[in-house]
C-alpha cells in the first residue's frame, strides 16, 4: 500500500510541475505576443501549493527531510530514536489539528473566489487538509516502524541513523 501511495504521488507531482511550467511558459510567450492569459498565474499557484504538499509527503516517506542533528548525532542510537519518537508525537498532533482546521478553512472558503481565474479558493485551502493527512499517515507509519525497531536496531522517524561526526581536532590538517 505504502509503495503503491508513493508511487502515485510522484505520477501526481510530475504532472503537476509540468503542468506548472508549460503553464507559465505558454502564458509567458502569449504574453509577449500581447494575449496575456490573466488566470494562467492562478492556476499555477494552485497547483504549486499542492505540488508542495505532496513533496513534502514523499520527502517523508523518503527519510529525506532536511535535519539539523548536530547537538542530538552524539546521543547513543536507542535514545535518539525516543527521542524522535516523542517529537513525532507532537508533530502527528499539529498535523492532526491542521487537517480539522484545514477542512474547516476549506469549507469558508469555497464561496470566494480565486483571482481572476473563476476558481473557488476553496480548491487552494484543501491542499492544507489533505496535505496534512497525508504527511499525518505517514508519519504514523514511520512512528510505529520506530517504536518496533527498538528492541534491535533502532531507526530514526524523520531521517536515517548516521555516525556522530568526527571532532575538529581530528578533521583538522
Amino acid at each position: 500500500m505504502s509503495s503503491f501511495i508513493f508511487q502515485l504521488e510522484s505520477i501526481v507531482g510530475r504532472i503537476l510541475l509540468a503542468t506548472i511550467v508549460l503553464l507559465v511558459f505558454f502564458a509567458g510567450i502569449l504574453r509577449s505576443f500581447g494575449h496575456p492569459v490573466v488566470w494562467s498565474v492562478d492556476v499555477a499557484q494552485l497547483l504549486f501549493v499542492w505540488t508542495s504538499f505532496i513533496g513534502a509527503d514523499m520527502a517523508m516517506r523518503k527519510r529525506n527531510l532536511i535535519a539539523v542533528d548536530l547537538f542530538v548525532r552524539w546521543v547513543p542510537a536507542r535514545s535518539r530514536a525516543l527521542l524522535d519518537a516523542a517529537l513525532s508525537l507532537v508533530i502527528l498532533a499539529f498535523l492532526l489539528t491542521m487537517v480539522v482546521l484545514g477542512y474547516e478553512l476549506t469549507l469558508s472558503n469555497l464561496p470566494r473566489e480565486f483571482g481572476d481565474s473563476g476558481i473557488s479558493y476553496g480548491f487552494v485551502t484543501a491542499a492544507v487538509p489533505v496535505g496534512c493527512l497525508l504527511l499525518a499517515i505517514t508519519l504514523a507509519g514511520q512512528l510505529i516502524a520506530t517504536l518496533r525497531s527498538l528492541r534491535h536496531e533502532p531507526k530514526l522517524v524523520f531521517t536515517e541513523l548516521r555516525a556522530p561526526a568526527p571532532n575538529f581536532e581530528e578533521t583538522a590538517l
